[in-house]
């Protein structure tokens, strides 16, 4: 299997995933370093030149031959399901549908953190109607990664992670593929099982596709 994942974070926290599940996967990454900031900057709108973009990588990824596509950013789950729908049966998966699957199986509140606002507004609606949600914004996490303080990342979210056990979550869900590095931190501060979207995504696909 060729698979194309698109978006942006580091490339090592899929290959970290894709080497503990699923090791014979041929990976093509593509990157849009850009999206999220330019997301911001409209405001978090979802426009026409935002889809386009997105149509362009996945048509790319598609005529290099790419059996699967897995976007990696989950504040564009519309453009990601316009790309599905273009593509389809080719599998094409937004980054947290995968861990929205697992969340739900599971008893009790869950506690979402993420440290991109805007996914805080569109993934909520993703988990099943009636689920017990609370949520978390880990302010300054994304700003310190971007800014190369992966402890002070790590740090801040396994904080929002703490908070969300105090009020009774009994499992953490971290909403993007950037935070996954910070899943032992959460470990370690919660007690709780902490559920990535990289490594749930990793093994979705595999089972789509056969493999």
């Amino acid at each position: 299997m060729k698979g194309s994942c698109a978006a942006q974070p580091p490339a090592r926290l899929r290959a970290g995933a894709f080497a503990r599940d699923w090791p014979a996967a041929v990976r093509m990454n593509l990157l849009d370093d850009s999206l999220s900031a330019d997301l911001a900057a409209s405001g978090g709108t979802l426009d026409a030149a935002m889809h386009d973009r997105f149509t362009r990588l996945a048509r790319y990824a598609v005529d290099t031959g790419a059996q699967g596509i897995l976007f990696t950013c989950s504040a564009f789950g519309p453009c990601i399901e316009a790309v599905a729908r273009e593509h389809a049966p080719l599998p094409v998966l937004k980054p947290n549908e995968a861990m929205v699957e697992e969340a739900a199986q599971g008893q009790g509140a869950l506690g979402l953190v993420a440290t991109f606002a805007p996914t805080l507004r569109s993934m909520p609606a993703e988990f099943p109607r009636g689920m017990p949600l609370q949520i978390a914004l880990a302010e300054g996490a994304l700003d310190a990664l971007n800014s190369g303080d992966a402890a002070a990342h790590d740090a801040l979210i396994a904080r929002q992670a703490a908070w969300l056990a105090k009020q009774g979550c009994t499992r953490i869900a971290l909403a993007q593929f950037s935070m996954a590095r910070a899943r032992d931190a959460c470990a370690q501060a919660t007690g709780l099982p902490i559920l990535t979207t990289v490594d749930s995504a990793v093994r979705k696909l595999r089972h789509l596709l056969g493999a």
